[in-house]
């Protein structure tokens, strides 16, 4: 396998509590799949940290992606971050699905095979994702 990017990203989960709960925000729909809202309210600990965790896995992939098509234009005008999807398997290990014009994309420039690990971790105020694209050799 190559590693074709690498990101990592750090959310302030009290300054990120404050931006959930703005009147007339569309952040969390407009950011969060159904099932990330429905995780995210239903999971340990508080929503706010689930959310936090989530848009950092985000974030991570975004610039893991960028990493690995450095030099090159952007291909996505604009990203619909709901294309990217954390999911949790039965024992709450987490990975990255990728819908729409998003999968395409990085299908169109990693290939198919494309591997998308993530991290997530959090310690007091700080949610943390670390992700890693590879392909294989």
């Amino acid at each position: 396998m190559s590693v074709r990017g690498l990101g990592i990203d750090v959310v302030d989960v009290p300054a990120f509590a404050v931006q959930l709960t703005e009147p007339g925000s569309g952040f969390v729909a407009g950011t969060f799949t159904a099932g990330e809202q429905a995780a995210s309210q239903a999971g340990p600990g508080t929503p706010a940290l689930a959310y936090a965790a989530r848009f950092a896995a985000k974030e991570a992939f975004v610039k893991a992606w960028s990493v690995g098509r450095l030099g090159r234009a952007p291909q996505l005008g604009e990203l619909d971050l709901r294309e990217v999807e954390l999911v949790s398997d039965p024992w709450s290990r987490p990975s990255l699905v990728l819908h729409g014009q998003v999968r395409d994309a990085v299908r169109e420039a990693l290939g198919p095979d494309v591997a998308i690990h993530v991290s997530l971790s959090h310690d007091g105020p700080a949610a943390v994702a670390v992700v890693l694209l590879e392909t294989p050799d």
